[in-house]
């Protein structure tokens, strides 16, 4: 369902982030897990604002099964950035950039944290 979503929208605009958020979290309740919470931090954040995002990304700070890697801190990174909080989002993206495997990630997770907006 999620990723029908996805596929009917022209652009990121033309989403129906209401339903991916809703689908993130019967998801979430059905088997729940960190990722899946990631995910529906990015949903809730397109759907409702980067604050409600942010408010389910940060929940996960202390999540174990996140700490060595990029996703939470890309996806915080992006929603300071959004709510324009252009220091803390900077310091996310670096710490994504120390955390990917991807080369080519790194580089735009750089940039992102030079930029703050990429």
């Amino acid at each position: 369902m999620i990723a029908a979503c996805h596929a009917r929208a022209a652009s990121a605009a033309d989403t129906d982030w209401i339903a991916i958020a809703a689908y993130y979290q019967a998801l979430a309740l059905a088997a729940p897990s960190p990722v899946v919470e990631v995910n529906r931090a990015v949903a809730a954040g397109m759907a409702f604002g980067p604050a409600q995002g942010l408010a389910i990304a940060d929940a996960l700070r202390d999540e174990p099964r996140l700490k060595d890697t990029h996703l939470l801190p890309t996806v915080r990174g992006d929603l300071l950035a959004k709510l324009g909080r252009m220091d803390e989002a900077r310091a996310e993206f670096r710490r994504a950039a120390e955390l990917t495997g991807n080369e080519r990630e790194r580089v735009l997770l750089l940039a992102r944290a030079g930029g703050g907006d990429g």
